[in-house]
């Protein structure tokens, strides 16, 4: 595994000069803020050694380095999923090779169901902690240790110095955020009523597909992390709409204009 990230990020070295500190995984919700970057330099994913290939419906696939309010970033437009049949270790392959770049920050998103009672289709969550329900842990198998320890802690998945300073950008611009724990599941199914009322009982707020391999990979390494979910379905006993993942995708598009003012105005500030 070693090899190939050194060989990946060699590669991605020969391409860009001036390698950010920051990166973003422009989940559901988020994916227009590559049009912000500017003086971008775009490598579709086809185009990268050892790199997996999207499958998911409005998920792009490139890596964008450029310049974003003022800070040179690194983005994944597209990210990859358990649910398309990959292994942890490729789901979080990306991570891997931002870090042997020399990323310090990471900044995710998602689309995700809501199950806090107090939540609406459309809110922007910010992440404060996960439940990691998915069946194998990206860390699972030999350890490398200039990868990070064998065992790492998760006490502070994310970061409480983001999660603050996201937290004045929204008094100061007047934003609707919310704070909650965000469940990871395999998927691709959407929860059942019953599923959704047991993730709110174990303490979960927000449930999706995503996320939680890439912070614990993000974290193994020492990278501070900051997540965000857009809720674009309402989950439990008392909900009987059933969402498409056009409905989703609908709901994350209304939240689009929040979300990228967030992440924009928290990137200046960083």
């Amino acid at each position: 595994m070693l090899e190939k990230i050194n060989q990946t990020a060699d590669f991605l070295r020969s391409k860009v000069a001036d390698m950010p500190k920051v990166a973003i995984i422009l989940g559901t919700g988020l994916g227009p803020l590559a049009d912000m970057i500017e003086n971008k330099t775009v490598i579709p994913y086809s185009e990268i050694p050892n790199f997996p290939v999207s499958t998911v419906e409005g998920h792009s696939g490139n890596f964008i380095f450029g310049d974003l309010a003022g800070k040179r970033v690194m983005a994944m437009q597209g990210r990859f999923h358990y649910y398309e049949g990959y292994d942890m270790k490729t789901v979080t392959f990306p991570v891997r090779v931002m870090k042997a770049l020399g990323v310090e920050i990471l900044v995710v998103s998602n689309a995700a169901g809501g199950m806090n009672k107090e939540f609406q289709v459309g809110d922007v969550m910010i992440i404060t902690d996960h439940i990691n329900l998915f069946p194998e842990n990206p860390l699972r198998g030999k350890n490398y240790k200039e990868l990070g320890d064998r065992f790492p802690a998760m006490t502070e998945a994310y970061s409480h110095r983001l999660v603050s300073l996201a937290d004045e950008i929204g008094r100061e611009k007047n934003i609707r955020l919310m704070h909650g724990v965000y469940v990871g599941t395999t998927g691709p199914t959407f929860e059942t009523p019953a599923e959704y009322e047991y993730f709110r009982v174990i303490g979960g707020d927000a449930v999706g597909m995503s996320t939680v391999p890439e912070v614990i990979v993000a974290r193994h390494g020492g990278m501070e992390v900051f997540g965000l979910s857009v809720i674009t379905d309402l989950g439990g006993k008392d909900v009987t709409e059933v969402p498409s993942h056009e409905e989703v995708q609908m709901a994350a598009k209304t939240a689009e204009p929040v979300t990228k003012e967030l992440v924009k105005t928290l990137i200046e500030r960083l």
